[in-house]
C-alpha cells in the first residue's frame, strides 16, 4: 500500500511501515508541510490495528540526507510568535511517535542535522549508514535546538556530552555517534535498508502486545523514581495477561513450538 502525500512517502511491506521525507532538493529539510504531512501519517498508521501494523521505519529520500534540519529559508522569517508555534508543531509531530504503540526505527541514510538529528532522537532506536552525520548546529544560526533536541540528546548520550555538541554545534560520523550510544547499529550504506528490515523481522516474531507494553512502560518510567516505575511496570505486565498472546506464548514455551502471536 502506497498512499499520497507532497512531502513524503507511505509505503508498507506487510506489517512493516516505511516512512520517508521526500524533498531531495532541499535534503529532506522540515518545513510546515513536511511535519503537517508527517502528523497526519503517523496518526493514521497510528491508529492501524497490529495485523496490519507492527514496526515504522523513519527515512529520507535519497542517498546525501536523512533530514538535513528545518528549512532555513522559512525559519529565517518568522516572529517570535510564530518561531512558538513552529517548535510545538514540529515537538507535537516527533511526540506522535512516543505515543505510537509500535516499535519505531530510524535508518538514517546520510546528514541527520538539527531537526532532523531531533526527528531520529524521537524513534526508538537508531540504524545508520556508515556515510551518516550526526549534529544539532543551531547555535551557529543563533538559535537553540526546538523539537527536542535538549531535551532527549542528554538523555541519549549524557548531560556532559549533550552540552558539548550542543554548545559547539560541532557534527560528528556515525562511528562517533555509536561510540556516544546515540546509534544502535552502524552498517554499510548499501546495507542499510536489508539490515533495518532484518531488524523489523525479529520484533515481528514477538508478541506485539507486549513490545508495545514495554515501550509504553520505558517512556512513562523514564522520570519516575525507582518504586513509582517498578509499579508502573508491575501494573503494565499484570494486565497483558487479559492478552491471548500470553496463553499462546506460555503454551508454546512448554510445547516447544514456535509462538503464532496475534495481537490479541
Amino acid at each position: 500500500m502506497s498512499l499520497e502525500f507532497q512531502t513524503i512517502k507511505l509505503e508498507n511491506d506487510g506489517p512493516v511501515w516505511w516512512l520517508s521525507v521526500h524533498r531531495p532538493e532541499a535534503l529532506n529539510a522540515l518545513n510546515s508541510q513536511v511535519l503537517s504531512e508527517m502528523g497526519e501519517a503517523l496518526r493514521m498508521v497510528g491508529e492501524l490495528p497490529f495485523e496490519s501494523a507492527r514496526v515504522l521505519v523513519i527515512t529520507g529520500s535519497g542517498e546525501k540526507s536523512f533530514v538535513a534540519g528545518a528549512d532555513i529559508k522559512e525559519i529565517a522569517a518568522l516572529s517570535e510568535d510564530e518561531a512558538v508555534g513552529f517548535a510545538h508543531r514540529g515537538q507535537n509531530a516527533f511526540h506522535e511517535l512516543n505515543l505510537m504503540k509500535i516499535p519505531v526505527i530510524a535508518a538514517v541514510n546520510g546528514f541527520a542535522l538539527g531537526g532532523g538529528c531531533e526527528l531520529a532522537l524521537a524513534c526508538d532506536f537508531i540504524v545508520a549508514a556508515e556515510n551518516a552525520k550526526f549534529g544539532l548546529p543551531e547555535v551557529s544560526l543563533g538559535l537553540i535546538p526546538g523539537f527536542g533536541g535538549t531535551v532527549r540528546l542528554s538523555r541519549a548520550v549524557g548531560a556532559r556530552r549533550a552540552r558539548e555538541l550542543i554548545y559547539t554545534g560541532d557534527m560528528i560520523p556515525a562511528a562517533e555517534a555509536h561510540r556516544l550510544g546515540l546509534v544502535n547499529h552502524v552498517v554499510p550504506a548499501a546495507e542499510l535498508r536489508p539490515a533495518v528490515k532484518a531488524l523489523a523481522e525479529k520484533i515481528l516474531g514477538r508478541a506485539p502486545a507486549a513490545v508495545g507494553m514495554a515501550k509504553k512502560s520505558i517512556n512513562r518510567t523514564w522520570d519516575m523514581d525507582i518504586e513509582e516505575g517498578q509499579r508502573f511496570e508491575a501494573e503494565s505486565f499484570a494486565e497483558l495477561f487479559a492478552t491471548q498472546d500470553v496463553r499462546e506464548g506460555t503454551a508454546a514455551f512448554i510445547e516447544k513450538r514456535k509462538a503464532q502471536f496475534k495481537g490479541e
